[in-house]
């Protein structure tokens, strides 16, 4: 019999991923349409209004599916990493 080793994740780290590449969507897409992205995330992360965010490529949808708070803990961690 074989052993395989255990693999091991954490659930932070996905979500994290996921976080980006979502954010990252969603910022092409604001961007295609010609709106600035920074000011519509930040709007979206402040308000709560799914309006701030375009329907262009699902980009909307995409973005609720990520808690707000998340995305600024997201955010405010990669900040923290990128400046030590």
């Amino acid at each position: 019999m074989s052993q395989e080793a255990t693999s091991l994740f954490k659930v932070a780290d996905l979500d994290a991923a996921l976080t980006n590449v979502i954010l990252k969507e969603v910022y092409e897409s604001l961007e295609d349409r010609g709106y600035n992205p920074i000011n519509q995330i930040v709007g979206y992360l402040i308000s709560g209004d799914p309006g701030y965010i375009s329907s262009y490529k699902d980009a909307r949808s995409k973005i609720q599916e990520v808690d707000r708070a998340k995305i600024v803990e997201i955010l405010l961690t990669e900040f923290r990493k990128n400046n030590k």
